[in-house]
């Protein structure tokens, strides 16, 4: 029994076990905090334009740091990069566990930006550190391991907002996303192998002559690309689009409109959690099987019948099968994506490919503060900021519209997929 256990899981090496280690600690924490952060904004003072406001100002340092990190990732190495953020995002993260008022919130928020330079190294060493034949199943094991660990998260952070109250209960939550987020980083630099030899670490960085060769370089960076490469970032920035509208009014709209409680919600989080452990693995394997574009192809149109049909949900049972559809594509999309990313894309341009357009993924269904993260790319950073901020417009005029909104930008995302998403003939290592 343990010995066929032990051979399907012998892709998961050394690296892939500390980078699975790091998700799930992190995501214990993070799943505590992010289905709940727009509450604490209006329980500083905030209201819901003002949460569109906050969200909108975490990806603008991502302009700086992105093109920074992709030509350090690929010439300084991987390690040291993503421990710095680690111990960095600790530091700024303070601001929202001490904050008299939201606008500490939009501080804290526009310093956590710069925290970015972590995902190209991340995106970078994840991909070298996985045989191409294996990307997506290796990718939804780290993906189910994480989740099994955080999948009670949301309903623990619900009942301690529910008896400490939004304000100190949240204040508590960052605390030991705080602590999370020291370990994590101490982890990584005492125990990730690096995956790329430097090969710059004789020149001067000059950040000036950077940002000039990254963003002058754009034309040519979208001339070298493989259509499926442009057409799967296109994809996935509208996936950014999407979250960046109405992924921070996921619990004010079901507490507020809905009715429900923070307990409820965070009840529904944890069922979807589990029906989404069940999946993942699974649906890593289809895609490595019948091929990941009909994957992504197949989540994309789950995605677009069930999420949106948010605004006509009326109870606890209605939005627990909104988010067991939308748990269902992201089981199918993430790891199909991510692995459609490392197939197309040589490893020695990884870094600045991933640092324009993240890893080929993004979250389906996303709540809270969750429109960015790992699967970022600088190329993503405008629109999202201007989504965010029509994000918060389209709430205050009328709660459902955000979620019309995604209803459109889905719609956009399968015709991409239908006319210019195919998989490689032959998959880069």
């Amino acid at each position: 029994m343990m010995k066929p256990l032990r051979k399907r899981l012998e892709f998961m090496n050394a690296n892939l076990r500390i980078l699975t280690i790091r998700q799930s600690l992190s995501g214990v924490f993070r799943r505590m905090v992010t289905p709940y952060s727009s509450l604490y904004i209006l329980a500083l003072g905030g209201d819901g334009t003002q949460v569109g406001v906050v969200n909108s100002l975490q990806p603008l340092a991502g302009l700086l740091m992105f093109p920074i990190s992709g030509y350090l990732t690929d010439r300084r190495g991987r390690v040291k990069l993503i421990a710095l953020a680690g111990y960095l995002s600790a530091l700024t993260m303070l601001l929202y566990l001490f904050a008299p008022s939201w606008e500490w919130i939009a501080l804290g928020a526009l310093l956590q930006g710069f925290m970015v330079f972590e995902y190209p190294p991340t995106s970078a060493i994840l991909a070298d550190s996985i045989d191409s034949e294996r990307r997506g199943t290796a990718v939804a094991t780290m993906n189910t391991v994480s989740g099994v660990l955080s999948m009670f998260s949301p309903f623990l952070a619900g009942v301690i907002l529910e008896f400490y109250g939004d304000n100190w209960g949240m204040r508590i939550l960052y605390g030991l996303l705080v602590l999370s987020q020291v370990v994590n980083a101490t982890l990584v630099l005492r125990f990730l192998e690096e995956t790329a030899p430097a090969t710059g670490s004789g020149t001067r960085l000059d950040p000036v002559a950077i940002l000039r060769e990254s963003y002058g370089g754009i034309p040519e960076l979208l001339r070298i690309m493989p259509r499926s490469v442009k057409a799967l970032g296109f994809l996935v920035g509208l996936g950014f689009v999407a979250n960046g509208i109405a992924s921070p009014y996921w619990v004010v709209y079901i507490t507020d409109v809905i009715g429900l409680s923070k307990v409820d919600w965070g009840l529904i989080l944890v069922v979807e959690s589990l029906f989404k452990l069940v999946l993942t693995i699974p649906c890593g394997v289809i895609g490595d099987r019948y091929g990941r574009t009909r994957t992504v192809f197949v989540a994309v149109l789950i995605s677009l019948v069930s999420i949106p049909s948010l605004i006509v949900a009326r109870s606890f049972f209605h939005v627990l099968l909104i988010r067991f559809a939308a748990s269902l594509a992201m089981a199918l999309f993430m790891p199909s994506a991510t692995a459609l990313m490392a197939d197309y894309v040589p490893r020695d341009q990884r870094g600045r490919v991933m640092a324009a357009i993240g890893r080929g993924s993004v979250m389906i269904g996303a709540m809270g503060a969750g429109s960015g993260g790992p699967n970022m790319g600088y190329m993503f950073i405008l629109p999202l900021m201007a989504s965010s901020l029509l994000g918060g417009l389209l709430y205050s005029l009328n709660p459902a519209y955000p979620w019309i909104c995604v209803l459109g930008t889905t719609l956009l995302q399968l015709a991409s997929i239908v006319f210019f998403i195919r998989d490689p003939e032959k998959a880069e290592k």
